[in-house]
């Protein structure tokens, strides 16, 4: 066996990416038993402002796990899967870059909600104790940043998914399965943004969940992709933007899986 210091960069990476990719499923598993258990009344459409304040009053417990859970941990996992498929897919190639791009923008976007989400729970709460109307009114307008970051749709998200399951279609780097189902699946976050069409995040998000899990399994067997090259460094993303910008959904905390401070994840 090989010891940690003899071990390949690259081969880091892989594991890391791995096990990042199952927690990334696993955040959705989470968010998913929540919104079907304690968090049912909280994520439907058409929430009033009133009804919701006085549900986060109650169970602020369960909607900080939820969001730390669904949005911040999913961020946090998501940067070391982009990066292992960056190489696992082939770093010199100019879709994978920008496929890398997306997918940490779209990590930084999750967090920024995960954090305004979960910081915007107590405040919310505070504000009621004192002042009802200005509790609704900061309520609504943290939903609306909270969802427009990380939820109201999933571009961002869908935008990475299908790139890179494109660049891996072509480069035979990873099952050929995995890469149709990553393809449908970033096209149905990619719809999201129309007017009526936001049913489709649902699409993206079990497509993502599969997507993950089967990522989890292919980078963690290991064994050399074919777009592996031969040296043994692990090859950076190339001259990345060095202001990189973490979502609602209707089930589970976007794309990340988290939701909005209201309806959402």
């Amino acid at each position: 066996m090989r010891s940690s210091k003899n071990r390949p960069v690259g081969d880091d990476m892989r594991r890391i990416g791995g096990w990042a990719a199952a927690v990334l499923a696993g955040t959705f598993v989470f968010g998913i038993a929540l919104f079907a258990t304690v968090l049912g009344e909280y994520t439907e459409e058409g929430l009033a402002a009133a009804d919701a304040v006085a549900f986060l009053q109650d169970h602020q417990i369960a909607l900080h796990s939820w969001y730390i859970v669904t949005l911040i941990v999913f961020g946090l996992a998501l940067v070391p899967v982009v990066l292992a498929l960056h190489r696992r897919v082939g770093a010199s190639s100019s879709l994978v870059r920008i496929a890398t791009v997306f997918g940490l923008i779209w990590s930084g976007l999750v967090l920024g909600a995960g954090m305004i989400a979960n910081v915007g729970v107590s405040a919310v709460a505070e504000a009621a104790e004192n002042d009802a109307a200005a509790a609704r009114s900061l309520w609504s307008a943290l939903d609306a940043v909270q969802n427009g970051l990380g939820g109201g749709n999933e571009v961002v998200g869908g935008a990475w998914v299908l790139l890179i399951s494109v660049a891996a279609f072509r480069a035979g780097s990873l099952p050929r399965p995995l890469n149709v189902l990553g393809a449908a699946a970033g096209v149905a976050g990619l719809v999201t943004v129309v007017p009526g069409l936001t049913a489709m995040e649902l699409v993206f998000c079990r497509g993502v969940i599969a997507g993950f899990v089967g990522v989890a399994a292919s980078l963690l067997r290991g064994g050399p992709a074919p777009s592996t090259r031969s040296r043994s460094e692990w090859t950076a993303p190339g001259p990345l933007p060095l202001s990189l910008p973490g979502r609602r959904t209707s089930v589970v905390p976007s794309g990340s899986p988290g939701r909005a401070l209201g309806r959402r994840g």
